[in-house]
């Protein structure tokens, strides 16, 4: 089973994958939590200069070509290899992210981010998606919150870019929901923790194993 989050800065994925990961361990389901850009050696180095606020120079095309570079090795280290073993992989943001910021506030072109995804992925898409969807303004000054105490300063590059931009990316994702409801699970983010996690949990119990 591969499980995405996805949603804009600040939604609270990693909270609620952190909080995943614990029940799928009560449940004794082998799985890896890992997360784009950066579940990786390599991918680590290219999530520093994506992320770094001094990089404003970087083209968008750039950015997308480097972002498809960091999934390429996360498929073939991480991803694909969990799978193959059975494990569940539950993800901190996938594809959906590159359509919705490099394509849909971005701008670069939706055919060519397309066939990039479909040759690094080589087929392998999520099962499910969990949308954490919230107003820009909660998740913004969530993200902000979060970045004064983190150790890694500098690395705010998005959170930086203007509310438009934010708002597009939103718009791009409930968009990408709206398209594939099937795959698609819109979490109201604007919930507490607790409830967020309740709703998650009620659609993952119906893929666990009887």
């Amino acid at each position: 089973m591969f499980i995405t989050f996805e949603g804009i800065e600040g939604c609270g994925k990693t909270t609620q994958i952190e909080r995943l990961s614990k029940t799928l361990i009560r449940y004794r389901i082998p799985h890896v939590v890992t997360l784009e850009p950066g579940g990786t050696e390599v991918g680590r180095h290219i999530r520093r200069i994506l992320l770094d606020a001094g990089n404003k120079g970087l083209a968008p095309l750039a950015e997308l070509m480097l972002y498809e570079a960091d999934r390429a090795q996360h498929i073939e280290e991480i991803v694909r290899p969990a799978l193959e073993l059975g494990k569940w992989v539950l993800c901190d943001r996938f594809f959906d992210a590159t359509v919705a910021y490099q394509g849909g506030a971005r701008g670069q072109d939706g055919q060519l981010i397309d066939s990039l995804n479909d040759k690094v992925t080589g087929g392998i898409k999520p099962d499910r998606t969990f949308l954490l969807d919230c107003p820009v303004e909660t998740g913004l000054a969530r993200a902000i919150a979060r970045n004064r105490t983190a150790l890694d300063k500098g690395q705010d590059r998005f959170e930086r870019e203007k509310t438009a931009f934010h708002r597009a990316v939103r718009k791009a994702y409930l968009e990408l929901a709206r398209r594939d409801r099937e795959r698609f699970i819109v979490i109201d983010a604007g919930s507490s923790i607790d409830e967020m996690e309740e709703e998650i949990l009620r659609h993952v119990e119906l893929m666990l194993p009887r």
